[in-house]
């Protein structure tokens, strides 16, 4: 829940409501539908291979080990950039409370505290994130209470009305995909739940079901959010600026005192919290992938006091810092990177399930390991469309790289076996 934060429509409110034409709360519905299939997914694969890893372990003992490799090499892309979106919108919002302080300050300060709470280890975490979501509920509560209240009273037309979730007179599948392209960015971090496998107690059982309940919760949240806010504002093409719509809603319906709160929780939810919980689940798949050679074995050291893979963890600290420097002017782009690898590794999950439990285990299971898959590949697959071109393009940079790379481990471990042969 933390890392798919409760309120992260506070965020990107403005730019989904004006994609969908109005129609939010429909794009966070169709985004929560097409996640459902895909933790049904994360649940089988983790009961088969209760290991950290996510995509790329399931991929890897799923279909294959090469395809295992570039399903990781694609979660890597969501997993490794996002932090550094997480603290560059935190910065943002915060630059614009206090123009005095330069982002970097923000963003530097977000990066220690993050890296020295996920070096002491998963269970202090745990303990840090529970507070985190506390807060974000409580928040939540207030602004739905307030914007309710505001809505009762008729504040800027506010009336209650179905136009936030269908329109028939704005309605149009590939304007509201389109939203749902970028609504998508709310949910990724469910399956960063998969990554914790092997520090969760009955990994095997609780995994599929933490990935489930926690998307539904989420999601139900993420949809009244965003109706009550369309409600109060309804012309979605008004916004003087769609990066910080949801603010000026919260001043419309409570004043200046609740568009602090809400830029306050943005900015702490995004930069500590959820970025908190992405250098935790980035951190397990680096290790798992150098566990297993396909990354410098160094990743896999684990610190002998508090069990964390602190290598790791302290690299995607510096990467972050880096990214964030080379990102700094260019957040769309930024975000068209995570999602393109995020939804690309979602596919390979859905066929891990059926290659795993219908090719290798001849389960007659139908439902489970052969229709719910392929719905979830056939709506994600759908929503893949729907990005735009210049994440696709950076993606398959990406993903070239990637394969370029396999190819050099390839021919590495050859020649290695033929000097052992010799």
């Amino acid at each position: 829940m933390v890392f798919m934060v409760p309120i992260a429509p506070f965020g990107i409110y403005g730019v989904v409501a004006q994609g969908s034409n109005g129609m939010v709360s429909l794009a966070y519905l169709i985004g929560m539908i097409g996640m459902i299939f895909t933790a049904f997914s994360y649940a089988r694969m983790s009961e088969a291979f209760p290991i950290a890893g996510s995509v790329y372990s399931y991929a890897q003992r799923g279909i294959n080990d090469s395809v295992g490799f570039i399903a990781g090499w694609l979660i890597l892309l969501d997993y490794v950039f996002i932090p550094a979106l997480l603290y560059l919108v935190s910065a943002a919002a915060l630059g614009d409370m206090l123009p005095g302080v330069p982002a970097y300050v923000w963003i530097v300060l977000f990066i220690a505290i993050n890296t020295v709470i996920n070096i002491l280890g998963i269970e202090f975490t745990a303990r840090a994130n529970k507070i985190i979501v506390i807060a974000e509920l409580i928040i939540l509560g207030i602004f739905l209470a307030v914007g309710i209240t505001a809505i009762i009273q008729g504040v800027n037309g506010a009336d209650f009305t179905m136009d936030p979730l269908y329109n028939d007179r704005e309605f149009s599948m590939n304007v509201v995909m389109g939203a749902v392209s970028i609504a998508v960015l709310s949910f990724l971090g469910f399956d960063g739940i998969s990554t914790l496998a092997e520090e969760t107690k009955d990994g095997n059982k609780s995994i599929g079901k933490a990935c489930v309940y926690a998307l539904l919760t989420v999601g139900g949240l993420f949809i009244i959010q965003t109706w009550v806010a369309a409600l109060i504002w309804p012309d979605y093409n008004a916004f003087k600026n769609p990066d910080i719509a949801f603010y000026q809603i919260a001043e419309i319906a409570g004043g200046t005192w609740l568009k602090t709160l809400t830029i306050v929780a943005t900015a702490l939810s995004w930069g500590i919290a959820n970025a908190l919980v992405a250098q935790a689940a980035i951190s397990r798949i680096l290790f798992s992938m150098a566990r297993d050679r396909k990354l410098p074995v160094i990743l896999a050291k684990i610190h002998p006091k508090f069990n964390t893979p602190y290598i790791s963890t302290i690299l995607i600290a510096v990467i972050s810092l880096g990214v964030t420097g080379f990102f700094a002017s260019h957040l769309d782009k930024l975000a068209s990177v995570v999602n393109f690898g995020a939804l690309s590794s979602f596919l390979f999950l859905h066929i891990s399930v059926v290659s795993y439990y219908i090719g290798k285990k001849g389960s007659k299971d139908y439902f489970r390991h052969l229709l719910l898959p392929a719905i979830g590949f056939a709506v994600i697959g759908y929503v893949w469309l729907n990005l735009d071109d210049l994440s696709k393009q950076l993606g398959f940079i990406w993903l070239g790289i990637g394969i370029v790379y396999l190819i050099v481990l390839k021919l590495l471990k050859k020649d290695t076996s033929l000097e052992l042969d010799s």
